[in-house]
C-alpha cells in the first residue's frame, strides 16, 4: 500500500539500488468504459513502489512504461536477479528520480502481459483466457486506469508523471485529461501522433506475428503454442528502429561471425546474431496478443484530432511544466516531433523546458545513464522537489 517500500539492501546489491522489491496487485471491481465503447467490468493492475510516501502525500512520482515495458522500472526482484529493472539507472537513492525524497510508483498497463490483467488473463464471462477477446485499450484508457490507482494509493496529486516513448504519450494524457493532478510533466523521447512511417514499422510487426502459422487468429493458447517466429521477426523489426545507425555500426559494424563467408542464409554477421537473439529472448517473454494491442495504442494517439488538428488547443488544459527532452540520432521519435510538441506548448502559453541531448544511441538513449541526460533530468527533479517542499527522507 502507499507506505510500503524495499526490503533491506544486501550485497551484491548496489548501495544506489532501491534493493529487494516484492510486485504489488490493486483489484478494481468497478467497471472500466474503454474508448473503443466496451467495458472492463473488473481488472488488476500490477505495480511496486519504491522510497516511502511523505505526511503530506505530495511526493509521489508516477512512472508509465513503454511499449515492451511493465511495472519492475527498478530494484531486483531477488538477489539472483541478472539485471535490475528496466530504468534503475534513473530511479534510486542519489538518482534523477531520488527515492530519498520521491515516492515512485510503477505499473504494468492494461493489456500488459506481466500481471496486469490482460489478453493472458481470463474472461470471468467465459472462464477462457481473454485471447484476442481483449477489447482494444487505448492510452487514455491506460490513464484512467492510472488514476484508479492513484485514488487506491490515496495520492491526490503527483509531483511528477515521467515517461518516455510510449510512456511520454501518457504523460501528455495526464495534463489534458486531469491536468489538477499532476504538479509536473516530464516527456521523454516522445511524439505528439505517430508520423507514417512509424504506423508502417509496426503493421509490418503485426503482419509478422499475425502471419505465423501458429498464431491460430490469436487463439494460440488453447492449442498450446505461441507465434515465435512473429513475435521475433516483430522484435527484430522493432529494435532495427531503437537503435541509430551510428550506434549499430560502431557495436557491429560488418564483423564475421567467423573468418570467411558462408555463401548461404545462416548467420554470418555480428548484427545479424544480435537480432535473433533479441528475438529469441523477446519471443520467449511477451505475449503476441499484448504487442498487437501495445502498437495499435500508439498508432491511435493523436490529442489533437479532436481539436482540428490544433496541437496548442489540445495542450490548452494543462496546468503544469514541463521538461520535453529528446536525442539527435533517434530517429524513430526524431527530435522535429519534440520541437513540434515544444513549439504548441509555448504557442498554448504553458512553461516548457527543452533539450535535445546528443547521443549516439538513437531512441533507446532515453533507457540508458549519459551524463547530461542523467545532469539535466537530476535537475529539473531537484527544482520539482525544491517547489513543492519535498525533503529528503531521515
Amino acid at each position: 500500500m502507499p507506505d510500503s517500500h524495499p526490503s533491506a539492501v544486501t550485497e551484491p546489491i548496489p548501495a544506489d539500488s532501491v534493493g529487494l522489491i516484492t510486485p504489488e496487485v490493486a483489484h478494481f471491481d468497478t467497471p472500466l468504459a474503454l474508448a473503443c465503447g466496451k467495458v472492463l467490468p473488473a481488472y488488476d493492475l500490477v505495480y511496486e513502489t519504491y522510497g516511502t510516501l511523505n505526511a503530506q502525500r505530495n511526493n509521489a512520482v508516477l512512472i508509465c512504461h513503454a511499449l515492451s515495458g511493465h511495472h519492475h522500472a527498478a530494484g531486483y526482484h531477488s538477489l539472483e536477479d541478472p539485471k535490475p529493472g528496466w530504468w534503475d539507472a534513473h530511479i534510486g537513492p542519489g538518482k534523477s528520480i531520488d527515492t530519498n525524497r520521491f515516492f515512485v510508483v510503477s505499473l504494468n498497463n492494461l493489456g500488459g502481459c506481466h500481471g496486469s490483467t490482460g489478453p493472458v488473463s481470463h474472461n470471468p464471462e467465459t472462464g477462457r483466457q481473454w485471447g484476442p477477446d481483449f477489447p482494444m485499450v487505448t492510452v487514455s484508457d491506460w490513464v484512467n486506469s492510472q488514476v484508479r490507482l492513484a485514488d487506491y494509493l490515496g495520492i491526490e496529486r503527483f509531483a511528477a508523471a515521467v515517461g518516455g516513448s510510449l510512456g511520454g504519450m501518457q504523460v501528455m494524457q495526464w495534463t489534458t485529461a486531469y491536468p489538477e493532478r499532476v504538479a509536473n510533466a516530464v516527456v521523454i523521447a516522445a511524439t505528439p501522433r505517430l508520423s507514417a512511417q512509424n504506423i508502417a514499422f509496426n503493421e509490418v510487426a503485426r503482419q509478422a506475428i499475425r502471419s505465423d502459422p501458429e498464431f491460430h487468429d490469436g487463439w494460440y493458447a488453447e492449442h498450446d503454442t505461441v507465434p515465435r517466429r512473429g513475435l521475433k521477426l516483430a522484435r527484430m523489426v522493432g529494435h532495427i528502429t531503437y537503435l541509430s545507425e551510428d550506434a549499430m555500426g560502431t557495436k557491429f559494424g560488418r564483423d564475421l561471425r567467423t573468418n570467411d563467408l558462408n555463401f548461404g542464409y545462416e548467420v554470418e554477421f555480428q548484427v545479424e546474431s544480435y537480432l535473433r537473439y533479441q528475438g529469441d529472448t523477446f519471443s520467449n517473454s511477451f505475449d503476441a496478443n499484448t504487442y498487437l494491442l501495445m502498437t495499435k495504442a500508439l498508432d491511435y494517439f493523436d490529442p489533437a484530432a479532436i481539436h482540428g488538428g490544433d496541437l496548442a488547443r489540445a495542450l490548452a488544459p494543462a496546468q503544469c511544466p514541463f521538461l520535453v527532452v529528446s536525442f539527435t540520432t533517434d530517429w524513430r521519435f526524431p527530435p522535429p516531433r519534440s520541437r513540434e510538441l515544444v513549439d504548441a506548448m509555448v504557442s498554448a502559453g504553458k512553461p516548457v523546458s527543452y533539450v535535445n541531448i546528443d547521443s549516439p544511441h538513437g531512441h533507446d538513449a532515453f533507457l540508458l545513464p549519459e551524463a547530461r541526460y542523467q545532469a539535466i533530468f537530476s535537475g529539473y527533479m531537484s527544482r520539482v522537489a525544491r517547489d513543492l517542499g519535498i525533503r529528503e527522507a531521515r
